[in-house]
This record gives structure tokens, sequence and C-alpha cells, in this order.
């Protein structure tokens, strides 16, 4: 019989520090989730009085989200999915989208965050026909994401690879260009590069709030330019309209016009 004091879960959630702020237990703040601690809604609260317009972009990054997988699903025809970094389950996961369109669709979720760990339960509930798998490791470590990812996923068929704000973590923006490069080399023609991230040069207020969340003790988040963000998609065809405000790339028809925020994302297919 397992001792339920070493299972998984609870050695995980031994490992959380809830003095410090986390974004995944933030950004699951901002979207309404309750998998977050008082020291992530004081953070979340304080960002949110600099600059109230986070949580727009909170959500509008999870609705980019499904309006990517399905496309992907539904235009592309991609069955597989790699979901790097993916944070705390919400509402629309990765897998509850695809497999909702395509129910043998398989997914592979990445992420080293403990608390995300102990809910990996909620992660793996997948369709009967399909399969969803929790890999436990860090977006620096692209071999290791790679090798996991194999057990599930038939790496030599167009898989789509979601790198949706997790970049903003890798400071070095080469080092960040090489992960991608890295990950979408193993990945054959006909596979799919899905990027969103907080982006520069749009509004100095957000920027201003993104400073002191950097300053207050929790794992810092970079914000780059368009330019830069653009940049992760070289070499692979931008699917219209290009890198673009996420609220921007492809609204769903007779939705009220959409509000331009300071986070770009766009979709791109492997040649």
């Amino acid at each position: 019989m397992t001792d339920p004091a070493t299972t998984p879960e609870r050695t995980a959630l031994q490992r959380i520090d809830t003095s410090v702020p986390h974004s995944a237990r933030i950004w699951n703040y901002w979207l309404g989730g309750k998998d977050n601690y008082p020291v992530d809604e004081q953070a979340g609260d304080a960002y949110t009085a600099v600059f109230p317009g986070i949580v727009a972009i909170a959500r509008g990054s999870r609705a980019f989200l499904r309006r990517g997988i399905g496309y992907l699903v539904g235009e592309a025809g991609i069955r597989q999915f790699l979901d790097v970094g993916t944070g705390l389950p919400t509402a629309e996961n990765t897998h509850e989208v695809a497999q909702r369109l395509a129910p043998e669709a398989r997914i592979v979720y990445v992420d080293n965050d403990p608390m995300v760990l102990a809910h990996a339960r909620a992660l793996l509930y997948s369709s009967a026909e399909g399969a969803t798998a929790y890999i436990d490791a860090d977006v620096t470590d692209p071999d290791r994401i790679l090798a996991a990812a194999a057990e599930t996923l038939d790496l030599s068929r167009p898989t789509a690879l979601i790198l949706s704000n997790i970049l903003g973590h890798v400071a070095d923006h080469d080092q960040a260009r090489s992960i991608v490069d890295r990950l979408m080399g193993a990945l054959p023609s006909g596979s799919y590069l899905f990027v969103n991230d907080g982006s520069l040069g749009i509004d100095p207020v957000f920027e201003q709030a993104q400073e002191a969340y950097n300053s207050s003790g929790a794992v810092p988040y970079n914000l780059r330019t368009v330019e830069a963000i653009t940049s992760f998609f070289d070499g692979l065809e931008l699917v219209e309209p290009g890198v673009v405000p996420v609220t921007c790339w492809r609204p769903e028809p007779g939705s009220p016009a959409p509000e331009i925020v300071a986070e770009h994302g766009g979709l791109a297919r492997k040649p």
C-alpha cells in the first residue's frame, strides 16, 4: 500500500513555498481560479492596482489559446500537442479544447512548478480515444522534454508546440531562441509553433507594473519587443494575420471590436 505521505502529490505540495508569490498562481488568480495563496492574491492585487489591464491580458491570452487550438485541430488537422509551461489548470485547457474537437488528440503538458505537479491529476483526465500526460521538466531543458514527450507522442508526426507566456521567464533572448529552435527542430514538416508573450513598447503602465513585480521576489518575467517575439517564428510560415495582439488574432465572428493589449502572439507552420 502506498504511504499517502510519500505520494507524488504530497511530495510536490511539500515543495511549495507559500511565502513568495508565484506567476502561475497569480495568473490562476487573475483567471478566477482557486489554486493560489494569500501572497499570490496580494501580489496580483498590487499589480492590478497599478495596471488593471493585466486581467484583460490574462483572459485574452486564454481565449487566444482556445482559438489557436481550434485552428490547429479544425483547419490544420493537428492531433498532437506539446504544451510547455502549461501552468495551473483552469477552464479551457489544451486537452479539453483539443479533445472536444478531436477525441483522439494526444497532449503532453510540461511544467516544473510543484503546485502544477500537485494538480497533475486534473490535467491528466483524457478522452478514452486520446491521451494526456504530464512531464515535470524545465523549459530550459529541451532535450529532457523531447525524450519524455516521445513516450506519449509520435514525434515523427506533425505536432503543435505551444509556448504560451513561458519564454518571458527566459531572460536571455538568444537562449530563448535556442530553446525554440531545438524543440521545433525535432518536429517534422507540417508541425506548428504557437507562441504568445507580454510585449514591450505598447503600454508604459504595463511595463511599470511588470518592473515592480519582478522586484517583488517572484520569478521574473521579461517583456519583449514585438520584433523579438516575431523572431521566434523565423524560418516558419506564419498563419494570417501574423504576430498581432492576442485579442486581434482571428477573433470570433460577430464579437465586439477587440481591445488592444500588450501581449502579442502568433501561429506558424514548419515547411
